[in-house]
């Protein structure tokens, strides 16, 4: 592996801020996070910002196929030279937005659940989140590298200052497990933070079923838009649209305090209150 400073000078490019392009430096790093991964020959990996390939040639090594999904132009050719000298011929170089990526096609083109991987920018990193959870039926797991911060968030339990939305979204639905820690100084240009990477294994929610998820997404994000008001101001202010009455008949069937603020509640009450709201609208 060619050191990023000196690929991109080749060029005469400079890593993107706007982007948040940050390179591993140490191709060490990179086979320690696949082999943590327990990556099998068999699994079809997609990653988020393949960059220099620092990550897509370990992975694409232990694994059958890789679809290595970069956004930048400038970075597709010095890419492309970094593959063919290592000799990877089992990727397939998607020069698109993530956003705009299929996963639902290249899925059933392989006939199997994906495998993602990815060294997130802090700035889309809730919003991949969120997308992987809305598609979580072709994902298997993903591994992502995140800034500590948020790699916090995502794990918090009830009750701690990290716990928020991200938090409740991800545990309704997956198992989060930490992988390894990533020091700054790995990275080129060198973040103001370390990182951690995460392993979010989908798996199906045994505790208590939400009858109508886009109710339940709606309720949390609701309840936490103004995370130092309690329940019954946050919800009664947002977009939720629901009235005094509809409230005080959320808080009876549940059983929730209305006067608790959202960081207290556990994903299971959220469960509940979703489930209750969506009664109460099939009754109105």
């Amino acid at each position: 592996m060619t050191f990023p400073r000196n690929l991109l000078s080749s060029k005469n490019l400079f890593p993107k801020k706007h982007m948040g392009q940050n390179f591993l430096v140490d191709p060490s790093t990179a086979e320690m996070i696949v082999r943590r991964a327990a990556v099998s020959s068999a699994d079809v990996a997609l990653e988020i910002g393949a960059g220099l390939g620092a990550l897509s040639v370990p992975l694409a090594r232990a694994v059958k196929t890789v679809y290595a999904v970069e956004k930048d132009r400038d970075l597709i050719e010095l890419l492309s030279l970094e593959l063919a000298e290592n000799r990877i011929d089992n990727l397939v170089l998607i020069n698109r937005n993530f956003f705009d990526v299929s996963l639902s096609e290249i899925a059933e083109h392989e006939k199997t659940k994906l495998l993602i991987f990815g060294n997130l920018p802090y700035n889309i990193s809730s919003q991949v989140i969120i997308r992987l959870v809305e598609s979580r039926q072709i994902i298997d797991r993903a591994v992502f590298m995140f800034q500590k911060e948020l790699a916090r968030r995502i794990a918090a339990a009830p009750g701690t200052g990290d716990y928020g939305r991200l938090s409740v979204m991800v545990q309704y639905c997956a198992r989060v497990k930490r992988l390894a820690s990533i020091a700054a100084h790995q990275f080129y240009p060198r973040p103001q933070v370390d990182s951690e990477v995460l392993e979010i294994r989908f798996a199906p929610w045994t505790d208590a079923a939400v009858v109508d998820e886009k109710v339940f997404a709606a309720v949390v994000k609701a309840a936490f838009g103004q995370r130092r008001k309690t329940l019954k101001n946050s919800m009664g202010s947002s977009e939720l649209e629901i009235g005094g009455d509809v409230l005080d008949e959320l808080w009876r069937k549940t059983g929730i305090d209305s006067s608790r603020r959202a960081e207290t509640l556990s994903v299971v009450e959220f469960v509940t209150l979703a489930n209750a709201l969506t009664e109460c609208r099939e009754q109105m």
